[in-house]
């Protein structure tokens, strides 16, 4: 048999709905803006509201059906040159119309002249029947005209796609830079989609989020307390929510880097973030337009930095140093695999402490990418203190947002040591107000005796406070401030009336006047060795 020859396809022939056809990768256009247009002079005379309408595109056909030469979304515009007399007696029009509907076309504009005085009021039914917007060009307006103008319209439009997208990279890249980078990329990603944004840990728990999804109270960015621990939720969980976890989840398993989904009339978007950890981002907002995604995926990148590891260091190398202290190797052995392999090179212990707002695991993390550290420790949230270790050839530096303490250079034995240096520091740089107090490490008189000598004095000196390391440390702060109230009470987190009480204590165990610069000196003297 010879080969059979498909047909084409007859009013009759099923058709995918308009809502299944792919968008054309081109701006929409309102259709109510190329109706203001007055050098046009188009006229809506049948369908509904032109306000709900976008068209991708404008298309002249002048074929009884133009469904196979559509793509979807286009203003279509025919002169009615393939409508026959007897066309308005039968289902000709009704039949023409729904295949355009079916092809996904937008709407339709019937040029008056030189085939046909008017509009057939057929055609003018047939569009109310099937919701089809229909436009009346007049005479003087060619379809020429008419398809430059949609195309100036859809430059315009991509025009203003460009420049907030330009602006959005430029605030997330500034949120970026902030103290507390995750949530404020968040905060503003949340800002420039009209939605909610959310971060998503490896085990698929919320770490940290901005915004609000449509029809939801706006929550301010929060991270967890302790990493990989649940955030109390702000507002209730709502199937929105519960559909976005859902949908992270496929990112995170890695069926695939991107997936979308819609609940409740909410665009639902996830994105697998790449540094391999299974953080994943998910939006929900009520569009999903090009600028959209490219704002969502330019803050996955920075989220992606921001998540990932830190230039010197891999998971697998801390794993394994973590493993080797646990099981009693020293720390001189365990430092080369921190370090590639620097050994007893000098390191430095920065204490931090953010100036505004609580630390918490997402700031630390920021905090260390800023100074050149992976190694970086948030140990009790309350406490709001960052400890971070860096390698030898690390320069800390002031960081906007933080007030950092910095020991002297310290061999991987001398660790414990540097870490109290550095503890001292960040006292003395809160209660100074300095963003940076390095611990000084000049000679001293001090060193003119053994350092036997040294701490069997200090002990037998400071012995009466061995019992109340409240009170040593009270007096340790009070005379490295120069005998300040104040700033001493600002460095300690208490009363003022408190560190007056705790002096007058010790000045009472001691049996010292604490107002004699030469006690004083012995004290201080001691308390260094101690």
């Amino acid at each position: 048999m010879p080969d059979q020859v498909t047909p084409p396809a007859s009013p009759a022939s099923p058709a995918p709905s308009p809502a299944a056809l792919p968008v054309p990768p081109t701006p929409p256009v309102p259709l109510s803006a190329l109706l203001a247009r007055e050098d046009l002079a188009l006229r809506q005379i049948a369908g509904p509201d032109a306000s709900g309408v976008v068209i991708h595109g404008a298309h002249t056909s002048e074929m009884s059906d133009p469904y196979p030469y559509l793509l979807g979304g286009e203003l279509l515009l025919t002169a009615g040159v393939h409508i026959t007399e007897a066309a308005g007696s039968g289902t000709y029009f009704d039949d023409y119309v729904a295949r355009v509907a079916q092809a996904g076309g937008a709407a339709v504009g019937f040029g008056v002249a030189p085939v046909h005085d008017t509009v057939p009021r057929a055609l003018v039914a047939a569009c109310d029947r099937h919701g089809m917007p229909l436009l009346e060009v007049p005479p003087p307006t060619t379809f020429a005209a008419v398809g430059r103008a949609v195309w100036q319209l859809m430059a315009r439009v991509r025009h203003a796609e460009l420049r907030r997208v330009s602006e959005a990279q430029q605030s997330l890249a500034a949120a970026a830079a902030r103290p507390d980078p995750v949530p404020s990329v968040l905060r503003q990603l949340a800002q420039r989609i009209g939605g909610r944004a959310v971060l998503y840990g490896p085990e698929g728990r919320e770490i940290a989020g901005a915004g609000a999804a449509p029809g939801e109270p706006v929550t301010e960015a929060r991270a967890a307390a302790t990493p990989g621990a649940p955030v109390t939720p702000v507002t209730p969980v709502t199937p929105v929510t519960e559909a976005l976890t859902r949908l992270t989840r496929v990112v995170t398993g890695r069926t695939s880097t991107t997936a979308t989904d819609t609940a409740d009339g909410v665009h639902l978007t996830a994105y697998a973030l790449g540094s391999g950890q299974g953080f994943a981002l998910g939006l929900a907002s009520r569009r999903r337009d090009p600028a959209d995604h490219a704002i969502a995926s330019l803050a996955a990148v920075l989220l992606t930095l921001l998540t990932g590891e830190h230039q010197s260091g891999t998971a697998a190398t801390r794993s394994a140093a973590l493993v080797r202290l646990l099981l009693g190797a020293p720390v001189p052995e365990v430092a080369p695999l921190l370090t590639d392999g620097t050994g007893d090179a000098p390191w430095l212990v920065v204490h931090a402490r953010p100036t505004a707002r609580p630390a918490d695991p997402m700031g630390a993390s920021g905090l260390g990418a800023a100074l050149g550290s992976p190694l970086t420790d948030l140990t009790d949230p309350a406490d709001g203190v960052v400890r971070v270790l860096l390698p030898p050839a690390r320069e800390p530096l002031p960081q906007p947002g933080w007030t950092l303490g910095v020991s002297a250079p310290a061999a991987p034995a001398d660790w414990p040591a540097a870490d109290t240096q550095a503890a001292r520091a960040l006292a003395r740089a809160r209660a100074t107000r300095a963003p940076l107090v390095r611990h000084g490490a000049r000679p001293a008189l001090a060193e003119l005796i053994t350092e036997d000598e040294a701490t069997a004095h200090a002990h037998a000196l400071l012995a009466p406070l061995a019992d109340s390391p409240a009170l040593t440390d009270t007096l340790r702060t009070w005379l490295s401030l120069h005998g300040s109230w104040d700033r001493t009470a600002v460095a300690l987190s208490v009363h003022r009336n408190t560190v007056r009480q705790r002096i007058t204590r010790c000045a009472t165990l001691l049996a010292a006047d604490l107002d004699d610069p030469d006690v004083r000196m012995e004290l201080w003297f001691a308390l260094r060795r101690a």
